[in-house]
């Protein structure tokens, strides 16, 4: 008996190593945190990241300055919105294992061409 359990955790053990294996990463992110899984799910691996982890890299004021839009549109700028401003958490419209809308998409036309999932 002590021999299947020991299979059996061996077996459980090698299938979470290979789904964890399994997760992509895009490229930009390749390079700057390898296969450090923790580097970015700060909160657990089952989780997602804090958007502190995300700031970490990433500045909010570089971000709203790079998706700035005309100044008739000025409050469709995805990092400083007229409803959120600079708070829109990062993960209702950014997913790294995934793709993801935005979340303005929901109720609003407007398109964000450069959205990086």
């Amino acid at each position: 008996m002590s021999k299947l359990k020991a299979v059996l955790a061996l077996t459980f053990g090698c299938l979470l190593t290979l789904s964890a294996q399994a997760v992509e990463i895009r490229d930009h992110h390749k390079e700057v945190i390898g296969k450090d899984c923790k580097a970015c799910h700060d909160n657990g691996i089952k989780q997602f990241p804090s958007d502190q982890a995300c700031l970490q890299c990433h500045d909010v004021d570089d971000l709203a300055e790079q998706t700035a839009r005309s100044e008739e549109d000025k409050w469709q700028n995805p990092h400083n919105n007229l409803h959120y401003g600079k708070e829109l958490p990062c993960q209702e419209c950014h997913s790294e294992h995934g793709s993801k809308k935005p979340l303005c998409s929901n109720c609003h036309t407007f398109k964000y061409d450069k959205h990086k999932e």
